[in-house]
């Protein structure tokens, strides 16, 4: 989730006034033995931060009274600092890095990775197959009497002095998947090979119409942006052909978990409304959301994917509940109105129309943000908010683990205080969640989020927002899931996926393809935002993919247990097709790109279909949620680029190789060749052409 979603909360965030000058922090920086210069931006009043630049080599980092032997620095951690402090870094790779610096009570430096620097471009080979038959030298790969067999075209041909000839399959691009024609003993698993398919169920498949309007939702009968459209659970497992037929193996959910009941104002202008169909608006973690379906839905939903082979993956959220409502206000009994306001609103709050000089951010105008009543709501003991006498969150561009993202109530997963139930929670009538005692806020959150693992075997979790929330937590998250799992493994012996062990995946912003320290606090892999820049250019001509491919499958090698999930497109940045302009070529030529990708990638719904960017209103991700286009399957174009995906993503399923194994270039010009194996899977991808002439 991104931190431009819309703000309910914002109307309550005062000026900011301007800091006052200040002495930059007493630390010295040499890269190499060469002294860097360091020109601070003050944050706050003990606060500051610089962003670097930096070259492979020795980064160390010298307060005025250094003494002793520097100490190993490890990214994203908070260090300590005193004036005797010396810390070192091998700097891998160049890259930018932020460097932070804290001078108050507790003075401590943190430095954070931002992004490598890119892959230097490829010489790409981009003209156009000409259609003829393509000769590879394969000797290195397969032996020569060797059958093999092109997965696009089923053709077959024997290596013959360390060649093959292949004529390429029509509409293929030139594309050649190679493989050994006879069957070959299933390799096993291996999770950097995995396709996960994203699914925002809401906007996916209707099941059951008959939940649509759960707690009094309501369409908007205009552009339904920020609406529920009755995507669900049982749309979901009714789809699961579809998706199993891509070769995937993983289908990562929305969280499906119960969502606040009513709507705030949608995107900078309050042009439409907003309500938490994509899960990152939680109003209680225990509970399925009731346009979800019911735990039975749930069971089927696991039961049948298991079945196929595909794991399932809840996207959960740590750092922040979902925003108060009137809907949920006039509900739940929380919070309260401005004397004299109520009068301006219908029996039903969430039916309430702005003026015609109103946009709908202007529902604030009523709400008494200081009423007492508020401690009804989530309480000050759980979470920031800036009402009431809850504390107010900095922003999250000055502190990433206590900041509020888009305004959002920030929960105080740090905090060592024990708590009780949130009033509203402890009086509502169903839920699970149960007073504990001895229980932190991150206790609460973590019990209720390995609930759905323990009760119902899920598979994994895509977490949201990891870098701003404490590692530590993460950590803790990752154990009881574990515990979890075993225990659901126990009592469902006979289950496909008994034996599969738990996975996890972080979105960290911005992170590229590069190993760090969040593999070392329970995460698997961690969701690589470089390969959307790189879609296109490799979309049109596969050779352009070459310097990243060699690089993401270097990084798998020398780390082991480092993963990556590579995505084309998604909900928080863009569609493919919107930034191919609709261009059934090039979306083809993402299923190639994206299919063969080393490491682990992420299908978005309608990537294999051409799903068409939709309404959007005045916040430019509303439209990267648009329905699934199931109408348009049966169009002859689409119906062909649908089984195009399904080929190169069963071939992919076939070979481990793919994302787990040693990549090697063939050839450099047109062809385009390359090979992977990983033991004794191995397999040649050959690309004559381009989609599109350059």
């Amino acid at each position: 989730m991104r931190a431009h979603r819309l703000t309910a909360l914002s109307l309550l965030i005062g000026l900011t006034l301007p800091l006052p000058v200040l002495a930059d922090p007493e630390l010295a920086a040499r890269l190499d033995g060469q002294p860097l210069p360091l020109s601070w931006n003050a944050l706050a009043s003990d606060r500051y931060d610089i962003e670097l630049s930096l070259a492979p080599g020795q980064l160390q980092l010298r307060m005025p009274q250094a003494s002793g032997e520097a100490v190993a620095l490890a990214p994203f951690r908070r260090q300590p600092l005193g004036t005797d402090s010396i810390y070192r870094y091998e700097v891998p790779e160049a890259g930018r890095y932020r460097l932070i610096v804290e001078t108050g009570a507790a003075p401590a430096l943190r430095l954070l990775p931002i992004k490598a620097a890119e892959p230097e471009a490829a010489t790409a080979v981009c003209k156009p197959w000409e259609g003829g038959a393509v000769e590879v030298t394969v000797g290195d790969v397969f032996r020569d009497g060797q059958t093999l067999r092109d997965a696009l075209s089923g053709a077959t041909a024997v290596v013959r002095n360390g060649q093959v000839t292949f004529q390429p399959a029509t509409g293929s691009d030139g594309l050649l998947l190679l493989e050994a024609a006879e069957p070959a003993k299933p390799a096993p698993r291996d999770w950097r090979n995995a396709i996960v398919y994203f699914v925002l169920t809401d906007r996916f498949a209707n099941g059951d119409p008959d939940n649509d309007r759960s707690y009094g939702r309501e369409p908007d009968g205009v552009e339904e942006i920020g609406t529920f459209h009755g995507g669900d659970l049982k749309g979901l497992t009714k789809r699961l052909d579809h998706i199993a037929s891509l070769g995937v193996d993983a289908l990562w959910i929305s969280a499906p978990y119960e969502q606040i009941h009513g709507w705030v104002g949608g995107g900078d202008r309050g042009d439409f409304r907003h309500y938490g169909y994509h899960g990152y608006y939680a109003l209680d973690f225990t509970q399925l959301d009731a346009n979800m379906g019911s735990e039975n839905d749930l069971r089927a939903l696991i039961s049948e994917a298991h079945a196929r082979g595909i794991r399932v993956l809840f996207d959960v959220v740590l750092n922040h509940p979902g925003y108060s409502t009137l809907q949920d206000m006039q509900q739940l009994g929380f919070g309260a109105l401005r004397d004299g306001m109520a009068e301006y609103l219908p029996e039903h709050w969430s039916a309430w129309q702005p003026e015609v000089h109103e946009n709908l951010h202007a529902y604030h105008n009523l709400v008494d943000y200081e009423h007492p009543s508020w401690a009804a709501w989530w309480g000050r003991d759980w979470v920031r908010a800036g009402i009431a006498d809850y504390d107010t969150p900095p922003s999250s561009t000055v502190d990433p683990l206590k900041g509020s993202l888009a305004f959002l109530p920030d929960f105080r997963t740090e905090s060592e205080a024990v708590v009780a139930l949130p009033e509203f929670l402890a009086r509502k009538a169903q839920t699970r969640a149960e007073p504990r005692e001895d229980y932190r806020v991150r206790d609460y959150l973590i019990e209720w989020l390995t609930g759905w693992v323990r009760e119902f075997g899920v598979d994994g979790f895509r977490a949201d927002t990891v870098k701003h929330v404490e590692p530590s937590t993460w950590a803790e998250l990752r154990v009881a899931a574990e515990r979890a799992r075993a225990d659901w493994a126990r009592a469902n012996p006979d289950d496909p996926m008994a034996d599969e062990p738990f996975w996890m995946v972080g979105e960290v912003f911005g992170h590229g393809p590069e190993a760090s320290d969040y593999l070392d606090q329970g995460f698997d892999a961690l969701i690589n935002f470089a390969f959307q820049d790189q879609a296109l250019a490799a979309s049109d001509c596969l050779a352009a993919a070459e310097p990243s491919y060699a690089d993401y499958a270097r990084r798998l090698a020398e780390t082991p247990g480092h993963n990556l999930l590579s995505y084309a497109s998604s909900h928080d940045t863009a569609l493919f097709n919107q930034l191919a302009k609709g261009d059934l070529a090039r979306q083809r030529g993402l299923a190639t790109a994206l299919l063969l990708a080393p490491g682990a990638v992420q299908v978005y719904y309608g990537d294999e279909s051409a799903r068409a960017f939709g309404p959007t209103g005045s916040d430019p991700f509303q439209g990267t949620r648009s329905p699934m286009n199931w109408d348009e399957h049966e169009r002859p174009e689409i119906a062909g680029l649908i089984d195009y995906w399904q080929r190169v993503g069963q071939f992919r399923a076939r070979h481990p190789a793919i994302g787990a194994g040693t990549h090697r270039l063939l050839s450099s010009g047109q062809p385009y060749a390359f090979a992977r194996t990983l033991g004794d899977d191995r397999i040649v991808v050959v690309q004559a052409g381009a989609s599109l002439t350059p």
